[in-house]
């Protein structure tokens, strides 16, 4: 798409299915949509220079890729972390960086209570057990360690978008819910850190990654959750000890995770998380499905008109 298109020359960090270039075509005499996949260097390299926008998904975008970006006018974040971006950078060379708070709530909701059964279901070494012929007669374990979510107290750690809309769900299915954020909101569901991970059986993470979480979910921290608890991670990797998970997986209190992201990503092979056996694994895709990138699509195309039309950008974060 976008040869003979003249306007707003788009980056998109990310190869363009057929959705996705349906949505865009009727804005074709305005909008000029280059794709890249994120891990094509050489294209992405090529293409850089000649962007105005780059629409950018996970790929970190350091200080000398900014730079190269000579004509960018707006780095928009599919999504609503921005800690890939080098945001100083950005700010010094004159780029806007936006994001969408919101656009993938309903999607990582879905996909974090996917994690939560997984692991609090044990649907992975069940899965491989009965593929493997063995799983008659029934495991009577399962009696002693298997919980529903609706006898649950699930905490979530952070209370935005995401977080208020997994709440309604586990709500609906019969759970018990807190929450903790930066202060007492007043309402009855909020907890202190402490408290919270005292409190629950299951603990869902949902913070930004910032100097403050980074490593929040340390070894004290996970000793302090209860004995056969589970822990879900859909927001950064980072914000937990991944050596102290380990080790509180296999020794306690931990009964099991289920974790979408990882502190370095791609997660490699030879990360001992990938080895045990009570852990439910995604490659950091909770946020992606259709409906997401049609919210995506629509924001990301609204901003442009934005900038096209000389109009303040929604979501500017610098």
């Amino acid at each position: 798409m976008g040869k003979q298109a003249v306007g707003l020359r788009v980056l998109a960090h990310f190869p363009g299915g057929p959705r996705v270039r349906e949505q865009l075509a009727p804005h074709a005499d305005w909008l000029d949509v280059h794709f890249c996949a994120e891990d094509d260097d050489d294209a992405f390299y090529a293409e850089l220079p000649h962007a105005e926008v780059l629409w950018h998904v996970l790929r970190p975008l350091s200080a000398d890729d900014i730079a190269k970006g000579e004509r960018l006018r707006l780095i928009h974040k599919f999504g609503a972390g921005v800690n890939t971006i080098a945001l100083d950078t950005a700010t010094a060379q004159g780029v806007a960086v936006a994001n969408m708070p919101g656009a993938n709530a309903p999607s990582v909701a879905e996909g974090t209570l996917l994690l939560m059964l997984a692991a609090l279901r044990q649907l992975p070494r069940l899965d491989r057990e009965t593929r493997a012929g063995r799983g008659w007669p029934t495991d009577q374990s399962l009696g002693d360690t298997v919980r529903d979510i609706s006898s649950c107290t699930v905490g979530l750690v952070g209370y935005g978008n995401i977080a208020k809309t997994l709440e309604r769900i586990l709500r609906a299915i019969g759970a018990d819910v807190l929450h903790t954020s930066t202060g007492d909101d007043g309402s009855t569901g909020w907890r202190g850190m402490d408290d919270l991970l005292t409190s629950s059986d299951i603990v869902s993470l949902h913070l930004p990654l910032t100097t403050e979480t980074t490593g929040l979910l340390d070894t004290a921290a996970l000793a302090r959750m209860k004995p056969g608890s589970v822990l879900v991670n859909t927001s950064r990797g980072a914000i937990v000890d991944e050596v102290a998970l380990v080790n509180a997986l296999q020794y306690g209190p931990l009964a099991a995770a289920g974790l979408d992201v990882f502190a370095q990503e791609p997660v490699s092979s030879q990360n001992p998380l990938l080895a045990l056996p009570n852990v439910v694994l995604t490659p950091h895709v909770t946020w992606f499905t259709a409906d997401t990138i049609t919210r995506y699509l629509n924001h990301a195309i609204d901003n442009c008109r934005r900038i096209h039309e000389g109009m303040p950008l929604a979501d500017r974060v610098r």
